[in-house]
């Protein structure tokens, strides 16, 4: 069982009802060495940050890169929530409820 620890703009807890998905989560763990986004090294492209599918642990590059494929995934395999993939960052963002949270496990 998963449990979500919220967090307001200002990085503090916040009593919001979060994401409606954790039953969606097989992956918390990040793997050991990260080569990059999938598809861009796949196709010669390039991203920004990178970010991790909690339903099957792919990475992919996000929103902020020029072929969004963490979203695109999302979109296209029904897996809705991902981490950030990058050092020192443990939060997690779900597309469906637009929500960003960090798991406590």
């Amino acid at each position: 069982m998963f449990l979500q620890r919220h967090r307001a703009a200002d990085g503090s807890p916040t009593g919001t009802p979060g994401c409606s998905h954790l039953d969606t989560i097989q992956f918390t763990d990040l793997p050991e060495s990260i080569v990059g986004c999938e598809d861009c090294l796949a196709s010669g492209g390039w991203w920004v940050h990178l970010r991790m599918c909690q339903s099957c642990g792919h990475i992919r590059c996000c929103d902020d890169s020029p072929s969004k494929h963490a979203s695109a995934h999302a979109r296209d395999f029904n897996h809705p929530v991902i981490r950030s993939a990058e050092p020192s960052e443990d939060w997690s963002y779900c597309y469906i409820d637009d929500f960003t949270f960090v798991l406590d496990r």
